[in-house]
């Protein structure tokens, strides 16, 4: 059956300028709002002199504070459950989630009736993006818990009419059969996860995954989909069309996806978020009227009742691009390259861990592509050598020759030097949510 190519055509593909209008419009209105619901946002507004009829414009957005998550962790613990900046009481709210709480207490995300329409009609649209149809059976490898990545990825596969197998994680065995057995087409996961599951397929199964008929990988939750060799290797094990897709807990649960031109992820949520590149060092906000800007990622709700948020600051490192995609979709495009709180730098030279991964990801057979980078000291300044542990491939004889190879070889395309410990094959850990490819060795007291 032939399906349309966008979901919501009418924001997919609106103008630039109308798509300004609409958001202008939006902004406003949820800004008075956040002014009169928000003690948080009312507070943040009159301590720097601003009030919402003082945004004119989408540039004057610049003359509001961020928001950080820290902010938001103290916002909920002076007043519980969801803190100052929640808008709306208890009794509106009708389900509530956790962000994966790596750096600290986890925060917590209300939603109301609307809020949920919202999130399953942005969702909806990245996975349609990302090659959901009716007619795909969907297994999810994603967990089915406070993650935002759960039961909001459920609603949307099922409003687009696909049908949705919840396994989730830590049910490998299940999940395999469940792909036999049903005849599922495609898979939902973290980059981690899919390699892990290949491994496990020939390990406990002893067939190859591209015999398992999943056509379709639709990635999330950590950089990998993106990175070339990642993915090359997850496209090769299974035989299926890989694509990525980005979220934040406290922004929406996905955002952006590729779609078959992989060309960047489309923001896909214009009508209820605004996106903002800052640089951030200095917080300056950068044009999105140029080809390609990197920076960081802030949000800026502009269609939320619970929580809304107003210059959010993800945290996230990004390339965006503006030019027009061949698919038709207007949107500005993007690719995470991790974690500001991620890089790593080496003589002023930035590193990100992902690069590391999709170097070493390159030199398989004679690697297996896992790593593990070991910080004595906390970052993101490392006094070089950064500190690897790389497992070697199977069939690799000449392990003092590989370790040079590698060495030299990070030298050359991230110019910073490494030392390599070459660790047998199996020996890091695998993961089947977010990937930690940094073990800190300050915090375990060796």
């Amino acid at each position: 059956m032939t399906y349309p190519r966008f979901y919501n055509a009418h924001i997919e593909t609106m103008p630039l300028e109308q798509l300004r209008e609409l958001q202008l419009r939006k902004l406003r209105k949820q800004l008075a709002y956040n002014y009169q619901h928000s003690a948080f946002y009312r507070q943040k507004f009159e301590e720097v002199g601003a009030h919402p009829e003082d945004i004119r414009t989408l540039e004057d957005l610049a003359r509001l504070p961020f928001t950080t998550k820290e902010e938001l962790r103290d916002s909920q613990l002076e007043q519980p459950p969801l803190g100052h900046h929640a808008a709306v009481p208890m009794s509106r709210v009708v389900r509530i989630h956790s962000s994966s709480g790596t750096t600290g207490r986890p925060s917590y995300v209300g939603i109301t009736h609307h809020d949920r329409d919202t999130w399953v009609e942005t969702v909806a649209r990245v996975y349609w993006s990302e090659g959901v149809r009716p007619d795909s059976m969907v297994v999810m490898g994603f967990g089915m818990s406070f993650f935002v990545g759960g039961l909001p990825l459920k609603d949307a596969i099922e409003e687009i009419g696909a049908t949705f197998v919840p396994v989730g994680t830590g049910a490998s065995d299940r999940l395999i059969t469940s792909i036999q057995n049903l005849g599922a087409n495609q898979l939902t996961c973290t980059p981690s996860y899919a390699i892990y599951l290949a491994e496990y397929v020939r390990n406990k199964f002893h067939v190859e995954p591209r015999t398992l008929g999943i056509r379709r990988i639709q990635l999330g939750a950590e950089p990998g989909g993106g990175v070339p060799a990642v993915r090359q290797r997850i496209e090769e094990d299974w035989g299926a069309f890989v694509t990525e897709g980005i979220g934040n807990a406290d922004v929406l649960p996905v955002y952006a996806a590729d779609c078959d031109e992989r060309l960047g992820m489309h923001f896909l949520a214009p009508d209820f978020a605004i996106l903002e590149v800052i640089d951030p060092e200095s917080g300056v906000s950068l044009p999105l009227d140029q080809s390609q800007v990197e920076g960081e990622l802030v949000f800026t709700h502009i269609d939320r009742e619970c929580c809304p948020l107003v210059r959010f600051r993800t945290r996230d490192r990004v390339i965006v691009w503006t030019d027009p995609c061949p698919c038709g979709r207007t949107g500005p495009r993007l690719r995470c390259v991790g974690r500001t709180d991620d890089l790593l730098i080496l003589r002023g030279v930035n590193v990100w861990p992902s690069a590391i991964k999709d170097v070493l990801m390159g030199m398989r057979p004679r690697t297996t592509g896992e790593v593990q980078i070991l910080l004595k000291q906390p970052g993101p300044r490392v006094d070089p050598p950064l500190h690897l542990r790389v497992e070697y491939g199977s069939d690799v004889e000449d392990l003092a020759a590989l370790k040079r190879e590698i060495e030299e070889t990070l030298r050359e395309k991230l110019i910073f030097t490494a030392e390599v410990e070459l660790v047998p094959p199996g020996t890091l850990p695998r993961f089947e949510m977010k990937a930690q490819l940094i073990r800190k060795l300050y915090e375990q007291g060796r």
